[in-house]
């Protein structure tokens, strides 16, 4: 481990900007980063004393949270979706390797299926570069949602814009 993995303060990498998304809950237990990037939606945190098990790493109810929320946020601009509520059915995770306090946790979802009333995805999470969580799950087409104010603020260059 190098010396900056447990600086919680050290910079976000480039083009990743603060968000609110997943309501309450996620506000609460971020803060999360999001960019748009090669036709992906990217989710970022930097792991902090509030993020860690009695081992200084990541708690794994986090990364859940995270992998949860990537993976709804990202099917609102991946796929051909209105904006609606996503409940995740089926949420399955491998813990690859530990994300240490201080470590830059990212991950991007791949889309694998849309049908009338479920999204499939599935999506690798890493820490600081090495692969911490491989993560699949099932999320029900729910209601419609209004809009909010989180959505004007997911305005990155080269992000589809919903109509």
């Amino acid at each position: 481990m190098n010396d900056s993995s447990e600086d919680t303060s050290a910079p976000v990498p480039d083009r990743f900007e603060p968000v609110h998304i997943g309501g309450e809950f996620a506000t609460r237990n971020g803060p999360l980063y999001a960019r748009w990037h090669d036709e992906h939606l990217q989710m970022g945190f930097r792991v902090g004393p509030g993020h860690v098990n009695p081992g200084k790493n990541c708690h794994g109810g986090m990364l859940a949270m995270f992998a949860d929320i990537l993976i709804s946020t990202a099917a609102q601009y991946q796929a051909e979706i209105p904006r609606q509520f996503l409940p995740t059915i089926s949420l399955q995770m491998d813990f690859m390797a530990a994300a240490p306090l201080g470590a830059w946790v990212q991950g991007q979802a791949e889309i694998l299926r849309v049908t009338r009333n479920l999204v499939f995805s599935q999506r690798l999470i890493h820490a600081d570069g090495t692969l911490a969580l491989r993560t699949s799950g099932v999320f029900k087409r729910g209601p419609l949602l209004a809009e909010s104010a989180s959505d004007h603020a997911l305005r990155f260059p080269g992000l589809p814009r919903r109509g």
